[in-house]
């Protein structure tokens, strides 16, 4: 009785997961993710500070 018990939130929560995934149109979380990803990479590369030429390390300053 106590492994059904300590496991009725996950059984309850997959089989809600089931049904909104068949009955309701549940976005695609793996294709926003990567959507997002590209977005940050770009605004990134957008807005990275560039490196000066001649110094090899900014913490240097002999």
């Amino acid at each position: 009785m106590g492994i059904i018990r300590s496991c009725f939130s996950l059984i309850a929560g997959t089989v809600f997961g089931v049904y909104l995934a068949q009955n309701y149109q549940v976005p695609n979380l793996k294709k926003l993710a990567d959507t997002a990803m590209l977005q940050a990479k770009q605004v990134e590369e957008r807005y990275r500070k560039s490196k000066k030429k001649g110094r090899d390390n900014d913490d240097n300053y002999d």
